[in-house]
């Protein structure tokens, strides 16, 4: 049996204190068992934001910072060889066909052709080994025709012996302003020789070396070192340039003969002494046969 008291706390009626209590207990339930199913979007997706940003800071960034001190660890090409197989690849490809890709890489061209069995053939009569030319004259042919040669103002020092003795329609040979000590042997043809502003000495002409010209016109030995006339001289000899070399003394037979007094050189007009150590007016039975004087000094 139930007291009195007991009866009232059972049926009296919940105070407006209660009442709140138990209606927030009531709304706060229903909110958490309703909360995943009634989340707006923009919550969710501000939630999402976050976990992301969370993962990013986790990471570590540091270890990637590629430097010349980690770049063999980043970047490993050590197995490159292996990646692509080339001495595989090298026994597939043949001549003109271009090599299949390996690997889902696109292959690149080879440079290098495969060597191919080439049957031996009779070479063609063009690609036939061809005889070695002449230097610097050209070719037989163009010997032949070659009438002029001007090598004036170099430094040209020696000339081989037979450089122009082999070119039989050479006329001019002109060789100012070098270096020439000697002189090589000349064609039979030569009509001017010019030697002028060298270092030809007496000794570096041969005796009796422009006798046999007979078409020798014009011979030019001016400012070279020089020290007596180089005789004897061909006939047909018009003009003769000797001046300012180290000539002291001329030979009675220099221009004329002297065992024949009547004899007239009439083709020598031109001849230049000036400028040598030597007195013409002690010589005077060396040009008793010319048309005129040489110049030079007479004192």
């Amino acid at each position: 049996m139930l007291n009195t008291s007991s009866k009232a706390a059972i049926f009296s009626w919940p105070t407006p204190g209660m009442q709140t209590a138990a209606l927030m207990s009531t709304i706060s339930v229903l909110t958490f068992a309703l909360a995943p199913a009634v989340l707006p979007k923009e919550e969710g997706k501000k939630k999402k934001l976050k976990t992301d940003i969370l993962l990013y800071d986790n990471l570590d960034l540091d270890s990637d910072d590629v430097s010349l001190d980690n770049y063999g660890e980043i970047i490993d090409l050590s197995n490159y060889e292996d990646i692509y197989d080339y001495e595989d690849l090298t026994s597939k490809i043949e001549v003109d066909t271009l090599a299949p890709p390996t690997r889902g890489f696109p292959q690149p061209l080879s440079t290098t052709a495969v060597p191919t069995e080439v049957p031996p053939s009779k070479l063609p009569s063009s690609a036939t080994p061809k005889s070695k030319g002449p230097g610097l004259f050209g070719s037989v042919i163009n010997q032949a025709k070659l009438k002029q040669i001007d090598l004036t103002n170099n430094i040209i020092s020696w000339v081989d012996e037979d450089s122009f003795r082999l070119l039989p329609s050479l006329q001019e040979l002109i060789l100012p302003e070098n270096k020439l000590t000697s002189l090589p042997e000349l064609p039979s043809g030569i009509i001017q020789l010019d030697v002028r502003f060298n270092m030809i000495q007496s000794s570096g002409i041969r005796p009796e070396a422009f006798q046999d010209l007979k078409k020798l016109q014009f011979l030019y030995l001016a400012d070279n070192k020089l020290d007596y006339i180089p005789v004897p001289l061909p006939e047909g000899l018009r003009s003769l340039h000797l001046q300012n070399n180290n000539i002291q003394t001329m030979h009675e037979d220099a221009f004329c003969n002297s065992r024949d007094h009547s004899h007239i050189r009439r083709a020598l007009e031109d001849i230049r002494l000036d400028g040598n150590p030597i007195n013409l007016s002690l010589f005077p039975d060396a040009y008793f046969c010319l048309p005129r004087l040489p110049t030079g000094r007479f004192y």
